[in-house]
């Protein structure tokens, strides 16, 4: 009886992982025939959503799978960033490489700042997180002989690859787009293992995890490292595709964007930074003609999802939303009230 069970739940979850993995082919093609159509503009808007995407999903790792909350992840972007565009115009490396050694470099400040942080949770490790990211900043803005300074890197190469410049909106969409793919690859495979499981523990009950034998600090500072290699490759990506930094790029206000991104798309969800992203991005090309009035229409779309959603669009659904609680409430009220008429 027990094998039956068993075996209905595995034939149930390989139904709905093959559904899962058809809809993933579906959209990967799409993906791939789409920007064909579009014009530069829109496709130089694509980019942006994806680049958002990595940043996104690179902070999804820490706040969405290890239950922490961190909100500087354009601090590893900055670095990112930074390091590319110093590897590309003053020694004129290329772009391959420059991407690798800008993703560790950020996994190594996601290393460092773990080490303060781990013992911390809540707003105190948000504040070290926004505070390390604005260190950053700050240092790019003044270290001029290295950074420019206020000037920022300009003229930053563009990628080759067999020799065939991604020059064009199009072409960035497609190196973009490629690791996009690789990132939700390894982000499967390690959610999927045995540092991923160790992780959601975390989340789910920090001190039941801890008496499981699983060292909490360590897998906290590889959920930085982790996600600070994949916010590092974003900021590598944005170095190419404007072709120029400074250190205005990666504000306190780009960081609780990302945020907001996350919150809206889902955290802890494989695909939620993609649905938060576009969503986000999408929107606010969408009501540029607004010009000032976007922050207020942005700021109102977070507080109704709070409200209506706090999980995310593809976040798990809670048993008793806000709205619900209210109405159950009023429910409770309004019967309290007739009976005590009745009596």
């Amino acid at each position: 009886m027990e094998g039956d069970v068993k075996s209905r739940i595995t034939k149930k979850s390989l139904k709905l992982s093959k559904r899962n993995l058809i809809i993933a082919v579906a959209v990967f093609i799409l993906l791939l025939i789409m920007p064909q159509f579009l014009s530069a503009y829109l496709n130089g808007v694509a980019v942006r959503v994806m680049i958002y995407i990595l940043l996104v999903a690179s902070m999804n790792i820490v706040n969405g799978y290890t239950g922490q909350f961190t909100v500087g992840q354009m601090g590893f972007a900055n670095v990112g960033a930074y390091v590319t565009a110093i590897m590309m115009t003053n020694y004129e490396i290329s772009f391959w490489i420059a991407v690798v050694v800008s993703g560790l470099a950020a996994s190594l400040m996601g290393a460092l700042v773990s080490y303060p942080a781990r013992k911390l949770s809540g707003l105190y490790l948000a504040a070290v997180t926004l505070g390390f990211s604005e260190i950053l900043r700050v240092i790019a803005l003044n270290w001029i002989s290295v950074t420019g300074g206020a000037m920022g890197i300009a003229g930053i190469p563009v990628p080759e690859i067999f020799g065939f410049r991604l020059s064009t909106p199009l072409s960035t969409f497609y190196m973009v787009f490629a690791f996009i793919v690789i990132m939700l690859i390894c982000n499967y495979c390690v959610i999927s293992s045995k540092v991923g499981r160790a992780w959601i523990s975390i989340r789910e009950n920090e001190e039941a995890a801890k008496s499981l034998g699983i060292n909490t600090y360590r897998y906290k500072s590889l959920g930085f490292i982790y996600g600070g290699f994949w916010a590092g490759i974003a900021g590598a990506v944005m170095a190419v595709f404007y072709r120029f930094i400074d250190s205005n790029m990666f504000s306190m206000a780009d960081n609780f964007d990302v945020l907001a991104m996350m919150i809206i798309g889902g955290q802890g969800t494989l695909f939620g930074p993609i649905v938060g992203s576009t969503l986000v991005i999408g929107s606010l090309e969408a009501f540029r003609f607004t010009a000032a009035y976007r922050g207020i229409i942005f700021g109102g779309v977070i507080i109704f999802m709070m409200w209506v959603r706090p999980q995310g669009i593809l976040g798990k659904s809670t048993k008793d939303g806000p709205i619900k609680m209210f109405y159950n409430k009023l429910v409770s009220r309004s019967k309290a009230n007739r009976k005590g008429g009745t009596a």
